[in-house]
């Protein structure tokens, strides 16, 4: 329920924000559709009347002077022209101008004449006007407002020592006002009537895109539900062909890695658990061997001959011994897992330490009648690697070998160079692994037989596995039944800088 509230409140929030862009959007087209029509009839008309003050010169000042002998205004001629003005349009205003620009006398319809003697025109639109004759658009001031531009027509006059300019504004104070009355209504109803209609189209066509767009949206929401109820195989099908092909991809990505994570713990836990029980199995003969014999010397101490005394001593030893290497091998083991144990590399002989271990593994393998050999060149170079650690990997595998070589056979300590690598290598004649359970002699606790009882606590091969995982390697087996087995790993040979 949280879940679809959370979406709808998405979607909702989508919708919305569409509406506003496109409400924001009419208005603006709203006004720059008034500002670009204004401007428009605005120049339409310039454009018409241009010549408009040249034919008002051409006619009326023909026969007759703007000025009287006295040098007046004639009022009279002016006169006229307002009824000419009056048949012909009633939104100009004629100026009469010196050559100066201040303005000389004025004709505005339904209005007496202003006292504007005082104003002076900007001439320099005028002349860029008579220049040009008109053909572009140009503003001048206007007189009743010098703050203001406005569309005008224009023409120089001169005659008899008199010139200077008509100057007629094509849209006058009547016209604007009566303009702007109906502009503010017209633009209200549209307004209001475009906004109405921008809202609804908006909603509409927001519900529609907006449920095509989260189409994406929704599978992933619906399967990360069906992976929240459990179903944990279900996957968005062609997440790549999605509009949202990332996300998608990304949840059946992670959807598979919590997956195998799953899985891997609950391989974890049923080895935790074989792992418990091999080990309670171990721990428990060497404990068991060790209790009886110490109470078997309690009980008959004193009916013990020497030789028994020291037989059943001799065997408390052994136990003790095999339960402490138990012990160790498994604190050892856990260490490495839990990436406790860091190498510390650095270069060194691995000959000399193969002489070492052959040493040290002699007698041993003399008293078991086990023929141990070393095999190795003169030129063996430096490896790169923590010594020790290797050393622990060598020593158990040859643990592994002598338990599992019989008397008579035979182990080969092998070192050689291969390009850049050093290879080492761990041979016996043993029964040999068969095929199928050569992949799991590495496992944790994991043993099989090789035609004689198990022996030890399964760790060894582990631990070598871990050892060379953290030296970026890896253990190799080759054996075959009744022909012995042996295992390799490779070191990287040292560089000199």
């Amino acid at each position: 329920m949280k879940n679809n509230i959370l979406s709808t409140r998405f979607i909702l929030k989508l919708i919305l924000s569409f509406s506003a862009i496109l409400i924001l959007a009419g208005v603006g087209y709203t006004l720059i559709s008034f500002y670009l029509s204004n401007k428009y009839f605005n120049e339409t008309t310039q454009r018409l009347h241009a010549n408009l003050a040249q034919d008002l010169i051409d006619e009326k000042f023909k026969d007759t002077h703007p000025f009287d002998s006295t040098g007046t205004v004639n009022k009279a001629l002016f006169g006229d022209i307002m009824h000419d003005m009056m048949a012909v349009n009633r939104a100009i205003e004629v100026y009469l101008l010196d050559n100066e620009g201040h303005v000389q006398y004025s004709v505005v319809l339904n209005h007496d004449a202003p006292e504007t003697k005082e104003k002076k025109i900007n001439l320099a639109p005028i002349k860029q006007f008579i220049a040009e004759q008109g053909s572009h658009y140009i503003l001048g001031d206007d007189p009743k407002d010098l703050s203001k531009q406005t569309i005008f027509s224009a023409a120089h006059f001169q005659k008899e020592g008199h010139e200077g300019y008509i100057y007629i504004i094509l849209a006058g104070e009547d016209f604007l006002a009566t303009r702007s009355d109906l502009f503010n209504s017209y633009f209200m109803r549209l307004g209001l009537g475009g906004s109405l209609l921008t809202l609804i189209f908006a909603t509409l066509l927001g519900v529609l895109a907006i449920w095509h767009l989260t189409r994406s949206l929704r599978k992933i929401i619906y399967a990360a539900k069906r992976f929240q109820q459990g179903d944990l195989k279900y996957r968005i099908a062609n997440a790549e062909k999605t509009d949202l092909a990332n996300v998608a991809s990304t949840f059946n990505s992670m959807a598979d890695t919590i997956l195998a994570d799953i899985e891997k713990i609950k391989s974890v836990e049923e080895l935790r658990r074989e792992l418990i029980a091999n080990i309670s199995h171990d721990l428990r003969t060497p404990l068991s061997i060790i209790q009886g014999y110490i109470e078997t010397l309690h009980m008959k101490d004193h009916t013990l001959s020497q030789k028994e005394r020291e037989e059943y001593l001799n065997t408390i030893s052994k136990s003790s011994e095999k339960l402490s290497k138990l012990i160790s091998q498994l604190f050892e083991y856990s260490k490495l897992e839990a990436n406790q144990i860091q190498p510390k590399k650095e270069p060194f002989l691995i000959s000399e330490l193969a002489n070492d271990i052959h040493r040290n593994y002699s007698l041993f393998a003399k008293q078991k009648n086990i023929d141990l050999k070393l095999s190795m060149a003169d030129n063996i170079p430096l490896v790169f690697a923590d010594i020790s650690l290797v050393e622990r990997a060598i020593q158990n595998l040859m643990d592994n070998a002598l338990k599992f070589t019989p008397h008579g056979g035979t182990v080969v300590v092998k070192i050689e160079t291969l390009n850049k690598y050093v290879q080492v290598t761990i041979q016996d004649s043993g029964p040999g692994i068969a095929k199928e359970n050569q992949a799991l002699i590495f496992e944790r606790y994991r043993q099989t037989k090789m035609g004689q009882e198990k022996e030890g606590v399964g760790l060894g091969l582990a631990i070598v596995k871990k050892i060379m995982e953290i030296h970026d390697s890896h253990i190799k087996v080759l054996s075959q039944p009744n022909e012995g087995t042996s295992f390799s790993f490779s070191l990287p040979v040292h560089v000199m800088n």
